[in-house]
């Protein structure tokens, strides 16, 4: 793999996308409730993070692109939320648009141990107005010249409608730019021309209308959607099983996985969003390109809830003799809220050392 990591400062990205807040509440099970068949959740600690778009925000900003953001908040605490988290990222917040009426969606979790017990949703799902959507564009349309790549973060939350799509698709295509999108939804045809899409292997299968069984169905499922949509390249993500991307006169291109442990695939399409875009605006192919963004997604599900992978991180993974021990491997800056959380969750911290020495006679004694 040749991608540039080093250039990704250079990368200037434009994310357009539902943006959210993700809550957790971490907490312990120990016993159950003598109101319901229920579990009682004793909560020991909670955080708050960017989601959705906003968490494709995050994984840039953490590689070290410059990053603007636009889509549609509400105006209350949650937005005011955002707004802060985005000013202290250092992104661009010229293109979002505060609607009073309009709620910022807001996810809680509730996680016991690496469990996730109950998620809670507060949104709205219905299309924004017109009125917006023709500031987005106009926005798109001013600005579009000033980035290398757009990502389109689809959460079917009423953002990227069909026709905000295809108008925000042609400016890109006009300018020559590179659009990614991560797709929702049955009619992946709004998606039409973008330079790839990247659907979950579910996505697929009902996008495709192919049930993905096994490798013959989803190779099936991905040319399908490549010659039906008008799209340049499928990219599907298929968890621990890797990736297969689809390019037109070529054949499916396989990634495979790295074996490691998975704790939470939340946000890993959009760490696969954010890798992609860096890497094809660093100049690597779309092979190279699909093939780091699998080597972040690995990371990222090492970690329990929404997060991004460090520059760091990607450095060590791509280091041949070191490759699966990414995970394992962690800085001082890395390890302290690891530490943090796994206190609250009651764990016992232990640390150990040692020295590589020869085999000598206290050893054998022993």
């Amino acid at each position: 793999m040749s991608v540039e990591i080093s250039r990704f400062g250079n990368c200037r990205i434009l994310v357009i996308g539902d943006l959210m807040i993700d809550e957790y509440l971490w907490g312990k099970v120990d016993r159950i409730s003598p109101e319901a068949p229920v579990q009682v959740v004793s909560v020991l600690r909670e955080s708050t993070t960017l989601g959705g778009a906003g968490n494709v925000v995050n994984n840039l900003r953490a590689l070290g692109a410059s990053v603007a953001v636009a889509g549609v908040i509400g105006a209350g605490s949650n937005a005011h939320f955002l707004l802060k988290a985005f000013r202290e990222l250092g992104v661009d917040t010229a293109g979002l648009i505060q609607d009073p009426e309009r709620p910022t969606t807001k996810k809680t979790r509730i996680i016991a141990g690496h469990q996730q017990v109950l998620r809670i949703d507060r949104e709205t799902r219905h299309d924004i107005s017109e009125e917006n959507a023709n500031t987005l564009t106009e926005f798109v349309g001013d600005h579009i010249s000033d980035f290398d790549v757009l990502l389109l973060s689809d959460y079917s939350k009423g953002l990227l409608s069909a026709r905000l799509l295809q108008q925000v698709i042609g400016l890109a295509r006009k300018n020559n730019k590179i659009v990614i999108a991560d797709p929702k939804g049955l009619n992946f045809k709004k998606y039409a021309g973008v330079t790839m899409i990247t659907p979950n292997k579910k996505e697929a299968s009902l996008a495709a209308g192919i049930e993905i069984v096994d490798d013959r169905s989803l190779m099936a499922a991905g040319q399908k959607l490549l010659a039906d949509i008008g799209v340049e390249n499928v990219l599907i993500t298929c968890g621990k099983e890797g990736m297969v991307l689809f390019e037109h006169g070529q054949k499916p291109y396989q990634i495979t996985a790295q074996a490691r442990e998975v704790f939470d695939v939340s946000g890993a399409g959009d760490t696969v969003l954010a890798v992609l875009g860096l890497s094809l605006a660093a100049g690597a192919s779309f092979r190279e390109a699909a093939s780091l963004a699998n080597v972040a997604a690995g990371i990222v599900v090492g970690k329990v809830g929404t997060a991004t992978v460090s520059m760091d991180e990607l450095r060590t993974a791509l280091e041949p003799s070191v490759g699966a021990l990414a995970v394992k491997q962690k800085t001082l800056s890395d390890l302290i809220p690891i530490v943090d959380r796994l206190r609250a969750e009651g764990k016992t911290i232990v640390m150990t050392n040692g020295c590589f020495d020869l085999l000598h006679v206290g050893h054998i004694k022993l």
